[in-house]
């Protein structure tokens, strides 16, 4: 069984009617390159934050899914989201056949914070949801979002709980990571570029699954925070972007 991944690596900001247009160019990519599914970055759609107007962006995700489903794409769209079952906040990568069905969203669990007692940030701002897997074209994935992947050590209050491992046990064949990172120059950031990048490959590794990553370009001329791409189970790059800028990606795997 093959499927097709296409990825879009987006310079996300709060302007949400900004994002909706390069959400659709991304889609259009996607459709040129007759992907099953197109990941977008963390908070893609409302922007990287707990502070949207939930209309706007439940708006936005009409027209997005609308234009999604149009093209015959299917989506892990990543955004922040209040569902309207419970009035909470989710920091979430909402899964869409290419039909346009919805099959549920992965919440951000390892939520950011400092470590001090009790924790500082947005670990403070968003509910969250126990993991789960979703058949996907007969095919079981599962969703990541940022920190749930690496438990970067100073923004991580709790234990590490190997979510992708998890995953892996759960069954899914493919993980859609969405991610989000600070920007800078500093040797410091250079150092979390190579953490990020390790843990994307060897938690590929050791899972055995493959691992579809795509991150926020914003500022367009300052390199991403991780590389974006697709790795396989082996832990190696089957195909990745550029690290600065809009870049997209779509590469077909070969599933068992």
């Amino acid at each position: 069984m093959n499927m097709r991944i296409a990825g879009a690596q987006l310079p996300v900001t709060r302007n949400v009617a900004a994002n909706v247009e390069q959400i659709r160019k991304a889609i259009e990519f996607a459709r040129g390159q007759k992907a099953d599914i197109l990941l977008t970055p963390e908070g893609s759609l409302s922007g990287y934050t707990h502070e949207f107007d939930p209309a706007v962006v439940a708006v936005a995700l009409e027209e997005v899914t609308r234009t999604a489903s149009q093209a015959g794409v299917g989506l892990a769209l990543g955004t922040c989201f209040v569902e309207p079952e419970d009035g909470q906040c989710y920091n979430q990568l909402r899964f869409y056949a290419p039909d346009g069905a919805y099959l549920g969203f992965h919440s951000k669990i390892l939520t950011c914070g400092t470590l001090d007692d009790p924790p500082q940030g947005e670990i403070n701002h968003y509910a969250t949801t126990p993991l789960r897997t979703f058949e996907y074209m007969g095919v079981t994935v599962g969703g990541l979002i940022c920190n749930d992947m690496w438990a970067t050590p100073f923004a991580t209050p709790g234990p590490d709980p190997h979510l992708l491992q998890q995953l892996s046990r759960m069954g899914a064949q493919v993980v859609f990571h969405a991610v989000n990172g600070g920007r800078g120059q500093s040797n410091v950031l250079q150092t979390i570029w190579n953490y990020h990048e390790s843990n994307l490959r060897l938690r590929a590794m050791a899972g055995r699954v493959w691992v579809a990553t795509v991150d926020n370009a914003y500022p367009t001329d300052q390199r991403c925070s991780a590389p974006s791409g697709l790795i396989d189970p082996n832990g190696d790059w089957s195909c990745r972007t550029e690290d600065t800028g809009a870049q997209h990606f779509a590469h077909t795997v070969e599933l068992a």
